[in-house]
């Protein structure tokens, strides 16, 4: 079960996206920007949905609308329910807000250390654009044309 997020879920997203990106720490040797996000500001100005199993928050897709696309900024799934599909559900439900939105676009950015991630993103029909080098390491920008 779908539903947007509320300015009263904002701790709720704050927390499972810590706890989800928590394990990309040792790799990468900082938290990942989405750990240090401000949610109170997300659930506000950002379309994020969350992903409910077993009356539980499992996953979220923070999503920012641009005019010719929409640009998915954060996709977590709660640590207990990662590796049961609930990723590729959350990428599907945001490709389908985007043509909801009349855009014939998704795209998204990762560290290019996420490795697992990124292969899911091709899997799914996501294109490697480029890569650009930042000053934490090194961004990887993918897109999906829909329809």
């Amino acid at each position: 079960m779908f539903r947007r997020a509320t300015p009263a879920d904002a701790a709720a997203v704050r927390d499972l996206t810590r706890s989800a990106y928590a394990r990309w720490v040792p790799l990468i040797g900082r938290e990942p920007k989405p750990m240090g996000a401000d949610y109170d500001r997300a659930v506000r100005d950002h379309l994020v949905e969350l992903l409910y199993r077993d009356g539980a928050l499992a996953g979220l897709a923070e999503m920012i609308p641009r005019p010719d696309h929409l640009l998915l900024e954060n996709v977590a799934v709660a640590p207990a329910w990662q590796g049961q599909g609930l990723g590729r559900a959350l990428l599907a439900r945001v490709e389908a807000v985007a043509a909801g939105l009349g855009h014939a676009e998704v795209r998204l950015y990762t560290n290019a250390r996420f490795t697992t991630n990124i292969a899911l993103y091709r899997r799914l029909g996501y294109a490697l654009d480029r890569e650009e080098v930042v000053p934490a390491g090194t961004v990887v920008h993918m897109s999906k044309r829909l329809g």
